[in-house]
């Protein structure tokens, strides 16, 4: 391996800024650090650092699985135990967090690359490489910047967001700078530049999706506008990453019986990415919600593709974007046929929005089967929308969003329950638990505020 992947053993601090300790365990920069695009390319295209998106501790959270006494006991990891419960202290001490040290690890190299990139001149030899590293680097700040923010900040809104505190932005990969909070606004003003900078530099569609393209950064892009409530731009932007890539895969083609019936790298990826396995919702353990698998249809092919029925009757979830157990966090078309049909019935356009969604089920239903959803009445739509998008997206890392950005609607507010030896546990809606606090070590080496 080059010298230039040795960064890595500097990563897993980096966010608490300058203290002796780190300062004694970096290397000489100068014998690590990459000096040419290809070099630069090398380094973003490690898989298992950008090919994750650490959102496995909100997906605990979400609330669509129970388990049993027997196996909530027999889980392994305290912030696990602890984020199932809803406890305030996940992390109970943990000396080392993930879902907190691998995004600033993916940060960090980003800000590797984009200040190597600055000595460097683009020619006519190197201007295509050039300009998709770069989009690259500023694609992967983004994504770890907005996942940071879903799980360490509390939710957006734009009554506080000049104010209210947000998540460090490290912008550049000097390790003696200390880290310290922007504001909510700063944040997201930061995530919304990195993509829309991104969305110029990068090529239309790639031949791999372990890479982003234009039509990633869309559809990434159309994520956070609706994260922010802005249905406006999350439209334009679902729409803008349509016209590129709009494949949806029929699930009549699938084979339903297989273990993972949904194939890795399918019709619809747009942007590979997964989260490391909690054992908690692996099949043996965790059983879905049975109120939320009644409303798939017997005709819906979801209901044998997405589920499986353990011997004693219970359902458990198989059909993750991947192929295998691991979930899927990347980015798809389905998520933005959804983002494109609540934008537009939030903007009173039912017929377009309903078009947007029976163009998604009418592929997700047996041949012949599927009848045309046609609703009129807004409110109605909106809540049929967001239904579907719960039921497609389930098991991706987004109910956990989606409930921080719906609760705060008096409509769609949610109270997640959970019951474990008799003992029943509660989230109310806009709970302060709906941030995770950023860990303790964090905390003592920075200065920074921790959520209050």
């Amino acid at each position: 391996m080059k010298p230039t992947l040795k960064l890595i053993v500097l990563i897993s601090l980096l966010v608490t800024g300058c203290t002796d300790e780190i300062l004694d365990r970096k290397p000489d920069k100068s014998q690590v650090v990459p000096t040419s695009v290809s070099d630069f390319k090398a380094l973003l295209d490690r898989t298992l650092v950008f090919g994750s998106n650490y959102l496995g501790i909100a997906e605990v959270a979400s609330g669509d699985y129970y388990l049993s006494a027997a196996d909530y006991a027999a889980l392994k990891g305290l912030p696990e135990k602890n984020a199932f419960l809803w406890k305030k202290d996940v992390w109970e001490g943990s000396p080392v967090v993930a879902e907190w040290n691998s995004a600033y690890e993916q940060v960090f190299y980003t800000n590797v690359v984009l200040d190597g990139l600055k000595s460097l001149q683009a020619t006519h030899g190197n201007q295509a490489d050039y300009m998709q590293v770069k989009g690259t680097a500023l694609f992967f700040r983004a994504n770890a910047f907005f996942t940071v923010a879903q799980l360490f900040a509390r939710p957006y809104h734009v009554s506080i967001a000049a104010t209210e505190l947000g998540i460090p932005l490290r912008l550049n990969s000097d390790l003696n700078e200390r880290s310290v909070r922007a504001t909510m606004a700063q944040t997201y003003e930061q995530i919304l530049n990195d993509l829309q900078e991104s969305v110029e530099l990068l090529p239309a569609q790639l031949t791999t999706p372990y890479r982003p393209s234009k039509a990633a950064a869309f559809a990434l892009l159309a994520r956070v506008y609706l994260a922010m409530g802005n249905y406006d731009k999350a439209l334009l932007s679902a729409e803008e990453c349509l016209k590129l890539h709009n494949s949806l895969l029929d699930y009549n083609s699938i084979s339903t019986g297989a273990t993972y019936p949904i194939p890795k790298l399918n019709a619809e990826v747009i942007y590979q990415a997964t989260t490391p396995r909690y054992g908690s919702w692996e099949r043996a353990r965790g059983k879905v919600d049975s109120t939320l698998y009644q409303t798939y249809a017997t005709t819906d092919i979801r209901r044998t593709a997405f589920f499986i029925t353990n011997p004693g009757g219970s359902v458990a979830f198989k059909g993750m974007y991947t192929g295998t157990l691991t979930l899927f966090t990347g980015l798809a078309t389905d998520e933005q046929y959804l983002i494109g049909a609540e934008c537009l019935v939030r903007k009173n356009r039912v017929n377009e929005a309903m078009d947007y969604l029976n163009a998604l089920l009418v592929k997700r239903y047996k041949t012949g089967t599927y009848v045309p959803l046609s609703e009129t009445d807004p409110n109605k739509a909106l809540a049929v929308i967001l239904l579907e998008r719960r039921k497609q997206l389930l098991f991706r890392g987004l109910r956990w969003l989606d409930l921080r950005r719906l609760n705060t609607d008096a409509r769609f507010a949610t109270t997640l329950k959970r019951t474990l030896d008799g003992v029943e546990y509660l989230l109310p809606p806009n709970d302060n638990r709906y941030t995770f606090p950023i860990p303790n070590y964090i905390i003592a080496a920075s200065g920074m505020q921790q959520n209050q």
